[in-house]
């Protein structure tokens, strides 16, 4: 009987083991953290991205292979926002400088659409603009449309602040301001498509081109909730869900705004 009873116990004993040793084996695989991707601006081009595209003469080192990857807590004025990207804070170095006009598109490529509060936008240090994304996911290719900028030289720092971490993203946009709104130095209308047209948004008192549409005029500075309809460009579009600042002629198919077909 004593016998049965230490075979019981050493039995037990080894079930216990062999249960612990299998938790040590699981748990880093439990607390791994995973690789995450994020966003950039793509155009104008930001500093990352012309180290992704090789466009700079110097090593960017890491970010070159992550440009999405910018991100450190909400709050910085740093191109690096913080982080260990530091080679985009060093404005010594020799940035391409993109010639745009007094009102330019930044189009973000995000590879993970992370709830967003707010898109920011500083010229040269100052607050120049901000979108509101309410909390919302953005879409991928998602766009904003700066208005008055400045003649002149001047570095863009962009600013994503996610709305459910204390984090957010951060861009430097190199750009040289000329006078015409579409970054184009021969001039002509400023929504680089109508040459006739002298309306930054491309349209007049709600119509656009040939005057035949009826739905109002497209703003940057207006808010749009879905199954809104605009004009611009001679063409009629339709809000997917709430959007402001984001140009109708650069959404594409998948962005916020439908193209419903020349007015």
């Amino acid at each position: 009987m004593e016998s049965e009873k230490r075979n019981m116990r050493r039995l037990r004993a080894a079930m216990i083991a062999a249960v612990l040793g299998a938790a040590a084996i699981a748990a880093p695989i439990i607390v791994a953290p995973s690789a995450s991707a994020h966003g950039w601006i793509t155009s104008p081009p930001s500093r990352q991205d012309n180290c992704a595209t090789g466009a700079v003469s110097f090593s960017c080192g890491g970010v070159q292979y992550e440009p999405q990857s910018v991100e450190a807590p909400k709050g910085s004025m740093q191109c690096s926002g913080g982080s260990g990207f530091t080679v985009l804070d060093d404005n010594s170095k020799a940035w391409p400088r993109k010639s745009v006009g007094s009102t330019v598109t930044f189009q973000w490529k995000l590879t993970a659409a992370h709830n967003t509060s707010t898109w920011e936008y500083f010229v040269d240090g100052k607050l120049h603009q901000t979108f509101s994304q309410g909390g919302a996911q953005p879409p991928s290719n998602i766009s904003h449309t700066l208005t008055n900028l400045p003649a002149g030289n001047h570095t863009v720092l962009a600013r994503w602040n996610v709305s459910n971490t204390v984090n957010a993203f951060y861009n430097c946009v190199d750009i040289s301001v000329g006078g015409d709104p579409t970054g184009n130095p021969t001039g002509g209308d400023p929504t680089g498509g109508n040459p006739t047209g002298g309306d930054p948004t491309g349209t007049t008192g709600g119509t656009t081109g040939n005057g035949t549409c009826t739905d109002p005029a497209w703003s940057a500075g207006s808010v749009y909730t879905g199954g809104a309809r605009v004009s611009y460009n001679n063409t009629k579009y339709e809000a997917k869900w709430w959007t402001t600042g984001e140009n109708p002629g650069t959404s594409g198919q998948w962005g916020v705004w439908k193209n419903l077909g020349a007015c």
